[in-house]
């Protein structure tokens, strides 16, 4: 499967199930996934290999279309509640992520001010205090936390970096609950290897660090398309909303898109 990629820097606007009227930004190479995860149910497909991921978009050239796209969308009075960082992989692996965002938030206050900021970003990167200080300055950080322990991360998120589930907890923490946390739950198997974070051993441990990061709100939600791993299952509405009601129990808003 090779996986649903963008081929431009700035795309639709389309109706997103999270974010409402999403107008998104690519900052990964066209046609090309870079993450620094593997992840088994990603949408993108299989993360390439780093020799082929340097044809990243310049600044320049992602701030003048950005800039035309917006202009168009005011000129036209059209809906627009986000613009979204997403595309082919993790847009904080940009060499210029800090830059770009200053160039967005100038053409959000320009042109749509009332327009949201949004960052779908894997958690990975948080922790380099340029991108940190980057993400501050967004309405909504959503950073990624798909398990409870550190084995289980491994198995589903594959990161093509060495980091544990501990180094991504102490940057999550450092954002002072700034942040909104997004889960995707999944079970299924891969290469022999039973792979499940709708346990509840694995629930309560995940229960556990969002008690640490303390964040805004929760975002819960299965695999929507089709995944590159083989054998993944949809978790069924009834699951996700009972661990959303956990959620809920400890004080944090939860949402379930499913």
């Amino acid at each position: 499967m090779a996986g649903f990629l963008f081929e431009q820097i700035i795309f639709g606007p389309i109706r997103s199930r999270r974010l409402g009227v999403s107008l998104g930004i690519n900052l990964l190479p066209p046609n090309l996934k870079h993450c620094s995860f593997n992840c088994l149910y990603c949408e993108c497909g299989w993360t390439s290999p780093p020799d082929k991921c340097h044809d990243f978009p310049a600044r320049n050239l992602i701030k003048a279309e950005l800039e035309n796209k917006l202009s168009e969308i005011q000129k036209r009075n059209s809906m627009l509640d986000n613009i979204t960082f997403a595309g082919n992989g993790e847009p904080t692996l940009h060499p210029e992520f800090a830059g770009i965002i200053d160039d967005t938030v100038e053409l959000r206050n320009k042109y749509i001010p009332s327009c949201k900021i949004s960052v779908l970003c894997n958690s990975t990167m948080a922790g380099e205090t340029d991108i940190f200080n980057a993400l501050l300055k967004v309405d909504k950080n959503i950073m990624k936390l798909d398990a409870g322990t550190d084995e289980t991360f491994q198995k589903i998120n594959n990161p093509k970096i060495k980091i544990s589930i501990s180094e991504v907890i102490e940057s999550l923490k450092k954002f002072d609950g700034n942040l909104i946390i997004q889960t995707l739950f999944v079970k299924g198997n891969y290469k022999g290897v039973l792979i499940d974070n709708t346990t509840e051993a694995e629930v309560d441990a995940w229960l556990n660090l969002l008690k640490q990061i303390k964040p805004r709100s929760v975002m819960i939600y299965p695999i929507a398309r089709e995944t590159p791993a083989e054998n993944l299952e949809k978790v069924s509405h009834e699951k996700l909303f009972e661990i959303a009601q956990k959620v809920e129990a400890l004080g944090f808003e939860a949402e379930v898109y499913s």
